[in-house]
């Protein structure tokens, strides 16, 4: 019953660490202090910091969640508009 959950879950088997880590390299501290404003990206930021937070903070997580499938959604269609047309 539950991998019938997980399987529409396109969170399911990414680590919040990998989605910190990505977000940071692609994105960077300041564009997710803005986007999530939570002291934990806009003063002294670290991963290790960060994460303990969003552990802790269930609302903060989702945030965060979101912010990496829009990022994701965002670069697929960009990748998908700068294909070649087929004939």
């Amino acid at each position: 019953m539950e991998e019938n959950k997980q399987k529409n879950n396109p969170l399911h088997g990414i680590a919040l660490k990998d989605i910190m880590e990505y977000l940071v390299v692609t994105k960077g501290w300041e564009y997710l202090g803005e986007a999530v404003n939570i002291n934990c990206f806009q003063h002294n930021p670290s991963i290790n910091s960060c994460l303990k937070f969003l552990r802790k903070t269930p609302w903060a997580r989702t945030k965060v969640e979101s912010l990496f499938l829009y990022v994701k959604r965002k670069e697929a269609q960009k990748e998908r508009n700068e294909l070649p047309p087929i004939n």
